[in-house]
């Protein structure tokens, strides 16, 4: 078992003939994930890795029976990458897209929930997903990952990367490890994949990784303390930064006064959740 990704997951790559397009396919392709193909409009019929390249998003999915795509297009194109593969009736869409406008943004979110879409989108600005030993879609290294039991929720792409090794080296693997992003508007939020690893056999324990702005871990915190039964680490970056100033992610920003390291490593205190000073705590606080 795992959430939202596994060895059956059939793959498109939108932008598949860019620079990061094609890199990241192939890093996909070695992982063994089953990427059927690509899309660039005005570069359908050629080929990259040895994988079709489509002008569309519906037509890829007609001939490959594609379920989920990821986006590496330029922010500015990004949202009507997603719209596409809305559209196209994709169960998973992972853009690592960035920077995407922030009105772009709300627009893609909206339209996801009037349109009572079926599609999950994960991101923008995220590193995607990876379940060890079956799938990898995006840009996290799949030599960090080890299967296991352990799902990993991120807002944070190096520190996935991090933690996820330090897990490895502990001989904890993982379930699923998610890259939600740190943009103000994500397509998914922490809770919703807390609630996915509750839901998941296979996933025993679960790791946060959250950062300073916002209520996203608060919110976490308290989906925590009323719906989780599995035991939850985590670890919020941030703790030096100076109110007022932007820290990595467009969300990462303490503003008058909400959204600090101390407000939610004491949410999350509260919630039974044993939280790390640094991310190489985290493999022994689970155990």
């Amino acid at each position: 078992m795992a959430i939202l990704a596994d060895k059956n997951t059939k793959v498109l790559v939108q932008g598949i003939t860019g620079r990061e397009g094609r890199f990241h396919t192939k890093q996909m392709i070695e992982f063994d994930t089953d990427v059927v193909g690509g899309v660039t409009p005005g570069k359908g019929g050629e080929w990259v890795e040895g994988k079709p390249v489509f002008d569309t998003v519906k037509q890829a999915v007609e001939i490959t029976g594609a379920n989920a795509s990821v986006i590496f297009v330029p922010g500015p194109g990004a949202a009507d990458a997603m719209f596409e593969a809305i559209d196209a009736g994709l169960d998973l869409v992972v853009c690592i897209s960035d920077p995407v406008p922030l009105w772009d943004m709300l627009k893609v979110f909206n339209y996801l929930k009037r349109a009572e879409s079926k599609t999950r989108l994960i991101g923008p600005n995220c590193p995607g997903l990876l379940t060890p030993g079956q799938a990898k879609l995006g840009i996290i290294p799949g030599v960090v990952g080890k299967p296991g039991s352990v799902g990993v929720v991120s807002k944070s792409g190096t520190l996935t990367y991090e933690v996820v090794y330090a897990l490895s080296a502990a001989g904890l693997g993982q379930s699923t490890c998610v890259g939600i992003g740190g943009d103000p508007v994500p397509g998914t939020n922490f809770v919703e994949v807390l609630q996915m690893f509750e839901d998941d056999p296979q996933t025993e324990k679960v790791v946060l990784i959250g950062e300073i702005g916002g209520r996203a871990e608060i919110e976490a915190a308290e989906f925590i303390k009323k719906h989780m039964t599995k035991p939850v680490a985590a670890f919020i970056a941030g703790a030096s930064a100076p109110p007022g100033t932007r820290m990595g992610h467009a969300g990462a920003i303490i503003e008058g006064g909400e959204g600090t390291v101390e407000q939610k490593a004491e949410a999350l205190r509260e919630a039974g959740v044993r939280v790390a000073e640094n991310p190489e705590q985290i493999p022994g606080l689970l155990r």
